[in-house]
């Protein structure tokens, strides 16, 4: 079993940049692919990134590719996802989700074994 705590979420202007955190409970982090998705209302969630350090590769989404960087620190069973110059578009509630190490279908929700609360992230025009 893991849980997964976000944090860092906020009010933001266009343009500016944020860092969202997701600490990891248990002792075996450095074995899950941890990815990033959001869901913005009325629509479904979709995926942001994710990196798979057993393969150690990290693979994000057209729309935010170059604007965002996904990065882990297994010491300290964090994942981060840094997000600049960002859009009004990107407004959403962001999750974090932990799935077998070499997941495959990594843009596919359903391939993730748990989940964060997630923090909402809203941006300003």
């Amino acid at each position: 079993q893991v849980q997964l705590v976000e944090s860092g979420g906020g009010l933001v202007q266009a343009g500016d940049s944020l860092r969202l955190s997701c600490a990891a409970s248990g002792r075996t982090f450095s074995s899950y692919a941890m990815g990033w998705f959001r869901q913005a209302p009325g629509k479904e969630r979709e995926f942001v990134a994710v990196n798979r350090w057993s393969a150690g590769d990290t693979y994000y989404a057209d729309s935010v590719k170059g604007r965002f960087t996904v990065s882990r620190d297994n010491a300290k069973n964090t994942v981060y996802l840094q997000m600049n110059s960002l859009k009004a578009e990107d407004t959403a509630v962001y999750y974090c989700a932990a799935g077998p190490y070499g997941v495959t279908a990594y843009r596919d929700p359903k391939a993730y074994l748990y989940w964060g609360q997630g923090t909402q992230v809203t941006v300003s025009s």
